[in-house]
């Protein structure tokens, strides 16, 4: 999908001469399986739209340690930046889990657009909404369920991604070891 048609799918934009103006600040990049979009510590002032593939963020503790905190299966906006990086440094790693067609945009100039803009900033404000209540629902996920509620939660929020996506990087996400999902993925199919 091209970008122009991911943003005409969004009722904020009023007519499609303004579309493909705020479309030509915006600049594509094809990344292949298993390249970064955005490395954890690095410096990073873009925001993404991933426009065709899928992508994993994770976050990776003192020890090495990796964990999954997000999936993106284009075309979808990526976390915002605001949302995902301290001091102009990214939080996470973010990489491709397949061939990709990302679209992407300095902070500063996306900002810009949301002033002289209220589409922008209607449509930006959204994408933040829903980065948080994601962030929101998968905390709550990992608080108050057990593992089989949170595989079942998982599907439900995430319909088709255990097709998808490694279940290393799902169990990750879930907060278990791929050895208890595997488990309850084969009770889940015994019952």
């Amino acid at each position: 999908m091209d970008l122009r048609t991911f943003l005409m799918r969004s009722p904020d934009f009023p007519d499609i001469a303004f579309t493909d103006d705020f479309a030509s600040d915006w600049t594509a990049q094809r990344l292949r399986k298993g390249m970064h979009l955005a490395r954890q510590e690095e410096t990073e002032t873009d925001e993404f739209m991933l426009l065709e593939g899928c992508l994993a963020s994770s976050i990776c503790d003192q020890d090495g340690k990796e964990v999954c905190v997000g999936f993106y299966v284009g075309p979808c906006v990526v976390t915002p930046n605001i949302a995902r990086t301290r001091n102009d440094l990214s939080l996470v790693s973010i990489v491709a889990t397949t061939d990709c067609v990302v679209a992407r945009i300095d902070s500063d100039v996306l900002s810009d657009w949301m002033i002289s803009s209220e589409a922008v900033r209607d449509w930006a404000n959204g994408v933040l909404r829903d980065a948080l209540s994601r962030k929101a629902d998968r905390e709550w996920c990992l608080a108050a369920l057990g593992g089989a509620e949170r595989l079942t939660w998982f599907r439900q929020a995430f319909p088709g991604y255990e097709g998808i996506f490694p279940h290393t990087l799902i169990a990750s996400f879930l907060g278990m070891t791929p050895v208890t999902m595997s488990r309850l993925r084969a009770q889940r199919k015994t019952r």
